[in-house]
């Protein structure tokens, strides 16, 4: 694939965050497609926004990354999503998501199976999944790319209430690449009946075999980060940066581990490449550049 734009499916959802200084595009999927865009890959993605502002405002700022937008569905019973976001001193946020939004109604049917083929990995997440509708489109998509054997990344946003052990389980057993921060892997291990080893490394690995993953990522903020996969651990160590919020910096890690696994670079450089985008993306305010568009 070296040489050739990586064809990359995002799915999930599309939404703003609403800052005390006002809403910012967001949502995990809609930031890792405009960053693994940004990074040169050729990305869609699979989501559903309202007949409303902010939903056309979405629609704009994803075509300026250079992200299609054609398996976007408007649902005119639902609003598009929005998260309320406050931020501690520290730039670590806080999300209050709201219900029933339009990327809780996605539908991903037998005509679009073949679709499947036209892309070299999947993203997808556990948030998106809190519905039925949701969660059964976006398992159909992993299926189809599970039998052709394209890679399918998860990247775990754990947002309560809308998760379980069972949905991380499964969300997991249908990946074959795993992102996840430090803060959240304990509660991963539990879930997966993985107990804690003498080292991070350890546990690890034990849940990279346990489910056959080909890579398991951990993020760990300003202390880098660790690569797990078959052939061992590659640990990055964090990057100084200023931080004006944290928001998609783990969806800009994300952009670029996905790109490096697809252009088959070596594990440290890999982890290495996407710690400095993770860091690039601390120096601005909300999940992707200005530069890209904005509300």
């Amino acid at each position: 694939m070296i040489g050739t734009p990586p064809r990359i499916l995002a799915c999930g959802e599309v939404l703003w965050d609403m800052f005390p200084q006002g809403p910012r595009f967001g949502g995990a999927p809609a930031n890792f497609a405009c960053h693994a865009a940004l990074l040169g890959a050729r990305v869609s993605i699979f989501s559903a926004v309202g007949n409303d502002t902010r939903g056309s405002q979405a629609l704009g700022i994803l075509k300026r990354f250079g992200v299609d937008t054609s398996l976007i569905k408007t649902i005119l019973n639902a609003t598009t999503g929005t998260v309320g976001v406050s931020v501690d001193p520290a730039g670590k946020p806080t999300f209050k998501i709201h219900a029933d939004s339009a990327w809780d109604h996605l539908a991903w049917t037998a005509e679009s199976a073949h679709l499947i083929e036209e892309f070299d990995a999947v993203y997808f997440g556990t948030l998106a999944q809190r519905s039925e509708p949701s969660r059964t489109a976006i398992r159909n998509v992993l299926l189809a790319a599970k039998a052709r054997g394209i890679p399918r990344v998860l990247d775990i946003n754990l947002r309560s209430p809308f998760y379980d052990d069972a949905l991380l389980r499964d969300s997991i057993a249908l990946a074959s690449v795993v992102k996840l921060s430090d803060e959240e892997f304990p509660e991963v291990a539990a879930a997966c009946a993985i107990p804690m080893a003498d080292s991070h490394e350890a546990t690890l690995e034990a849940l990279r075999s346990s489910f056959s993953l080909d890579y398991i990522a951990m993020t760990r903020g300003a202390n880098g980060a660790l690569l797990i996969s078959r052939a061992g651990a590659a640990d990055q160590r964090g990057m100084p940066t200023t931080v004006v919020d944290t928001v998609g910096a783990g969806d800009a890690f994300t952009a670029a581990l996905v790109l490096g696994l697809l252009r088959g670079r070596p594990d440290f450089e890999i982890v290495e490449f996407a710690c400095e985008t993770g860091s690039a993306a601390c120096r601005h305010a909300g999940g992707v550049p200005e530069r890209g568009g904005g509300a």
